[in-house]
């Protein structure tokens, strides 16, 4: 009897790479590792900032957790999940995002040390899941309470937000403007505080310092009047809002008029000029004295309206045009004929004001404005950009702790407290659960390491004072990075809703799970023809 050949068994389509067991699950937790590695250095006051080019040569300069991330070219599967963690951190609260990225690579971190071990990932998942909800049962009983009318404590909120962000040099200030605009346009609804951040309008103008920013209680339009002989300045202004071109309107279908005569033409032009000219005469009947239209204005409209000393702007985004009838009350009138005394907005003022080498038209003074606007200055476009970005963490930071109506100490007096409280927890248990829940403690640490190692301090030196003062019964003890050295948190006034922490915990708890869930990785080929080239994530290496 002859030896045959063993035929190889095809399961996968040519070009399909496979990556299973210990190897997947190593590959997976490095990518992870590297996208925490990455924005780790951007944590906290001494945080450094990324210089971000995309292929057109266009610059990012930041160190917003989120931002980073999203301009990064992703590819590696398990280093998107960490991505994913950013976007959910930003779109629930609004900030702590690098804090949850962070805290997910440590975690697999820990965990990759436990697989070594021969602790089953299953094990170790369910450790993770024990001590996060431990975690959060903890941070609820260290949260203390805050209102709306606490604006002291919201202001400190705002300003711990702003902190080694670009906006810095005039945090002061700008918390100011961003408590009172969150304050201006929040709404109670079921006993719960509801924002809609699109209610508070972020407008930026190179030009002046970041303390020249300012807050209007209504909205600015980066557009100018129609016509240089309107007034530039409209006092108790009634304003209408239209969503119709004061223009003539074409015919629908390809049509020709034949005209013979030189007085039909100009029997044409007339009847076209009464059009607009009644166009003119039913707003002005109705009172107002400003017209914010959403589509165009004919030249003789402007005329007319200019005539009637009627201050117009045009092609006004349907956006602004929905804050404008929050702001001023106005309704957003479709049909002109339909258009009464009664849809019209106030406003104490409407305005066009030069700013920079441009105009923008201030809708200001507006009584109890649901809408509001913060102009942001700044010598260059990257600074404003970035002190955008530090006000809409501050506005989210606000909103979440007057939702959640609970606040904690920043500066890792929290973190500390929790690896503390957890390892106590972990002696607790029995079987092998009790090692991730150690592991879990453990990567909690990682916030006060990389607040000292950023601050250019020694970490086990940070962390040891840090230890002591918490063994002594000081919950708040957190690190003063300008210093060096131990501060009460609470009291030297970092702040932070307690939101930030619960879902950066959950957040980083459930991506670490998963990822190290994951024993088997296949990545398909695109084609055939790259069936010789290495398809996205075939070594599970490459990142960018």
């Amino acid at each position: 009897m002859t030896n045959q050949p063993v035929q190889p068994i095809f399961i996968l389509s040519e070009g399909t790479q496979r990556n299973y067991g210990k190897n997947a699950q190593r590959t997976n937790i490095q990518a992870a590792k590297i996208v925490a590695e990455t924005v780790r250095t951007t944590l906290g006051p001494k945080g450094m900032d990324k210089m971000l080019v995309d292929s057109l040569g266009d610059v990012i300069i930041t160190n917003d957790g989120v931002t980073i991330l999203d301009e990064m070219s992703i590819e590696h599967p398990a280093a998107k999940m960490i991505v994913e963690v950013a976007k959910t951190q930003e779109s629930e609260v609004g900030d702590g995002t690098t804090t949850a990225v962070v805290l997910a690579g440590e975690l697999l971190k820990q965990a990759e040390e436990l697989l070594e071990q021969n602790i089953h990932p299953t094990v170790i998942a369910k450790g993770y899941r024990i001590a996060s909800e431990k975690a959060e049962e903890i941070l609820n009983k260290m949260a203390k309470d805050v209102t709306l009318k606490d604006t002291n404590t919201l202001k400190r909120i705002a300003i711990t937000a702003m902190t080694g962000k670009g906006a810095e040099s005039a945090k002061e200030k700008l918390a100011e403007l961003t408590v009172k605009a969150v304050r201006s346009v929040i709404e109670e609804r079921d006993g719960k505080y509801v924002l809609d951040q699109d209610d508070i309008k972020i407008e930026k103008k190179v030009g002046g310092s970041v303390d020249d920013s300012e807050l209007v209680e209504g909205i600015i339009l980066d557009k100018e009047r129609v016509h240089p002989g309107m007034p530039k300045v409209v006092q108790n202004a009634k304003i209408a809002l239209i969503d119709s071109p004061l223009e003539i309107r074409n015919t629908e279908t390809d049509a020709k008029i034949s005209i013979t005569d030189p007085e039909k033409l100009q029997a044409f032009l007339d009847m076209e000029e009464n059009m607009l000219r009644d166009m003119v005469e039913k707003i002005a009947i109705t009172g107002a004295n400003v017209v914010l239209c959403q589509k165009g204005i004919d030249d003789m409209a402007q005329h007319f309206l200019a005539k009637k000393g009627i201050f117009a702007v045009r092609r006004v985004k349907k956006s602004d045009m929905e804050k404008l009838a929050k702001a001023t009350g106005a309704k957003i009138v479709t049909n002109l004929d339909d258009l009464t005394g009664a849809d019209l907005g106030t406003a104490g003022a409407v305005e066009e004001v030069k700013v920079g080498d441009e105009d923008m038209v201030y809708v200001k003074d507006c009584k109890k404005a649901k809408a509001v606007t913060m102009l942001i200055r700044g010598g260059t476009e990257h600074v404003v950009d970035e002190v955008k970005r530090a006000i809409e963490d501050a506005v989210g930071d606000i909103a979440s702790a007057i939702s959640c109506g609970k606040v904690v100490a920043g500066a890792g007096s929290c973190e500390l407290e929790l690896s503390l409280e957890l390892s106590k927890f972990a002696r607790k248990l029995s079987g092998r659960e009790q090692l991730a829940v150690q592991a879990f403690a453990q990567a909690m640490e990682i916030i006060p390491r990389t607040l000292a190692e950023n601050a250019g301090l020694d970490p086990i030196d940070v962390l040891t004072d840090l230890k002591a003062a918490h063994n002594k019964g000081q919950l708040w003890a957190g690190l003063n990075v300008f210093t060096g050295k131990v501060m009460d948190a609470w009291k030297n006034g970092v702040l932070e809703p307690l939101q930030i922490k619960t879902q950066a915990v959950s957040s980083a708890t459930e991506v670490a799970t998963m990822i190290l869930r994951i024993d088997d990785v296949i990545a398909a080929s695109s084609s055939s023809e790259n069936s010789n080239s290495n398809p996205p994530g075939q070594d599970m290496g490459g990142m960018m």
